[in-house]
């Protein structure tokens, strides 16, 4: 004849095993934890140096473009002064042909500025 259990012996059992589930699912939880925290730094660690690469190489682009505008304008600042010595010159050299140019030159731009400003006919 088999033997009933006592209520509370079935009681402790239940906890007893419930507790051992629950230390069971904290164990794997911590795992998994302890492993996606290494993973974490893992990346950290090999991301970390390329960003660090990818500002110092934007730093360098960013002096490179700014030395170049500053050779650029210069080149034009010297190419201005230059055309206008050699204005200059011309001038002084040739001042009626001189006149005669500029004349012949705001006549043109006068023309062309009539042209563009006269209303259109549909």
């Amino acid at each position: 004849m088999k033997t009933v259990e006592q209520p509370s012996t079935l009681a402790d059992s239940a906890a007893d095993k419930a507790e051992h589930a629950i230390r069971a699912t904290q164990r794997v939880t911590n795992d998994a934890l302890d492993g996606l925290s290494t993973s974490v730094q893992n990346t950290r660690d090999r991301v970390s140096p390329m960003l660090s690469r990818a500002g110092e190489q934007a730093a360098a682009l960013a002096h490179r473009g700014i030395d170049a505008v500053r050779t650029g304008s210069q080149t034009v600042r010297d190419k201005a002064v230059h055309a206008t010595d050699a204005t200059a010159d011309y001038i002084k050299n040739d001042p009626i042909k001189s006149v005669l140019i500029a004349a012949a030159t705001g006549a043109a731009l006068m023309a062309l500025i009539g042209l563009l400003s006269r209303p259109r006919r549909d």
